[in-house]
């Protein structure tokens, strides 16, 4: 690990003006950053410590939640009025990593993880989002967890956060502020599909620091639920999750739908046309069959993790019967 600098920010702006440094990072709970320097995939020259920054959790006169980017993991999945309000976000964050490592990750920390791919670990290998223009061996070695949806020549890697599946399913608001002033960016277009940039995760520009998130309120009668399947009952990344909320009518039409996918693409996978499919069908199996043909219609399978295309649209069928109400 290269030597570097160490500041702890008192406020958002004294961040700001500490990452003005060249090589500079935000460090919140470290628990992926610290390890990519250790293993000499990342480097910074600076580090500006934001756990001291806001670690509120509210709930507005609206409903909405708004979580400090200093928030740690645990906090967030066991506060009452977070599985009050949202639960879809308390038990995705609770299928995600070791009880020691929630307690030291934060919000903003999780939402700027990068992923777990080996190809990026692996300094022998090469790997496009670890150094630019080095070529993806991703792509013909073994892919079995790698990408079905929007990956790229460049890139087949996977996000691995599960609570940021269930922030884009929510429709949860990024907030940032920076050197050129504040910003909030809907968690669905946070995240960035590889193209031919993969070292680029986000839409975050120098110096932008995340400050907050917040999580509109679900309708009355909205009913959401999180799954994850994975390799082992605990401390795995997803091969598929499916973060769902469902509002039916008095018909037991579909009235609202919210639909995310985790384990499937670069980024959480928010399935819009199988949403817009259902809306206004009953959900039936018929009708969840063709919203999800629709959807998974641009799934590209590498050689190895094709069965992650049955494997979204079986668990997903699950999903969406059971917040519907199904008996079978």
């Amino acid at each position: 690990m290269n030597p570097f600098s160490y500041t702890l920010a008192a406020d958002p702006q004294a961040a700001i003006r500490g990452a003005a440094q060249a090589g500079s990072r935000y460090l919140g709970g470290g628990t992926n950053l610290v390890d990519l320097m250790r293993e000499g995939v990342e480097r910074a020259d600076a580090l500006v410590d934001v756990t001291a920054l806001s670690a509120d959790i509210r709930l507005g006169a609206d409903g909405s939640l708004s979580l400090g980017a200093a928030a740690k993991n645990t906090a967030v999945a066991v506060d009452p009025t977070v599985r009050r309000h949202a639960p879809l976000l308390s038990r995705a964050i609770l299928a995600g990593a070791s009880a020691q490592i929630r307690n030291m990750a934060t919000v903003g920390g999780n939402l700027l993880q990068r992923t777990r791919c080996t190809y990026f670990y692996d300094q022998a290998a090469r790997c496009n989002k670890r150094t630019p223009g080095a070529g993806c061996d991703a792509r013909e070695g073994f892919n079995r967890m790698h990408a079905i949806l929007g990956a790229s020549p460049a890139c087949v890697a996977t996000h691995p956060s599960d609570m940021c599946v269930a922030l884009a399913a929510l429709d949860a608001v990024v907030h940032c502020d920076g050197p050129n002033g504040a910003r909030a960016i809907p968690l669905v277009d946070f995240h960035r599909l590889p193209g031919q940039a993969p070292q680029q995760d986000t839409v975050l520009t120098a110096g932008e620091l995340i400050t907050a998130v917040t999580v509109p309120a679900l309708a009355e009668g909205m009913r959401s639920s999180y799954r994850k399947v994975r390799d082992r009952a605990s401390y795995a990344f997803a091969l598929v999750s499916v973060a769902a909320a469902v509002q039916l009518d008095e018909a037991g039409r579909v009235a609202d739908l919210r639909l995310a996918w985790g384990g499937v693409a670069h980024k959480p996978w928010r399935a819009s046309k199988a949403e817009a499919a259902l809306r206004g069908q009953r959900p039936d199996a018929a009708a969840i069959a063709h919203a999800l043909d629709l959807e998974l219609a641009q799934a590209q399978p590498l050689r190895d993790n094709a069965f992650k295309i049955d494997l979204v649209r079986r668990t997903t069928t699950a999903v969406l019967a059971e917040l519907a109400g199904a008996t079978s």
